[in-house]
């Protein structure tokens, strides 16, 4: 029953997150790519006054997953060098900390690429 209720807080804190995109993408003028900047600097604020932790904990990938939880990752990475390192972690740590995602995501991207043929829009 534990992993039925996992699924279910993932799926709606994830569709909650969606949901909104989806209304704004219809409801406002912002573009897509002002959206999804908004999600991640989002993400990297909440994460950083400790907010979005707490609802990582909670809905796991329903919140790891969107662009929010990228936003999360930096920040977190940026907060553990700043311990570590000083006033130059705040510029190192988002990116070792987000570098494996960034790096999947790149090498799948190319993969796909390789397989498939891209085609022009008919219009």
């Amino acid at each position: 029953m534990d992993i039925l209720l996992t699924y279910i807080k993932t799926f709606v804190v994830g569709g909650l997150i969606c949901a909104i995109g989806q209304i704004l993408i219809d409801k406002t003028n912002l573009t897509p790519a002002r959206i999804l900047s908004t999600y991640v600097v989002s993400g990297v604020v909440l994460g950083a006054v400790g907010i979005y932790e707490p609802l990582v904990k909670w809905a796991g990938a329903g919140a790891t997953v969107p662009l929010t939880g990228f936003g999360n990752v930096h920040a977190r990475g940026a907060r553990e060098a700043v311990a570590e390192k000083g006033f130059v972690g705040a510029f190192s740590g988002g990116f070792s900390a987000a570098a494996a995602g960034i790096a999947a995501a790149v090498f799948f991207g190319l993969i796909v690429a390789i397989i498939f043929k891209s085609k022009d829009k008919a219009g």
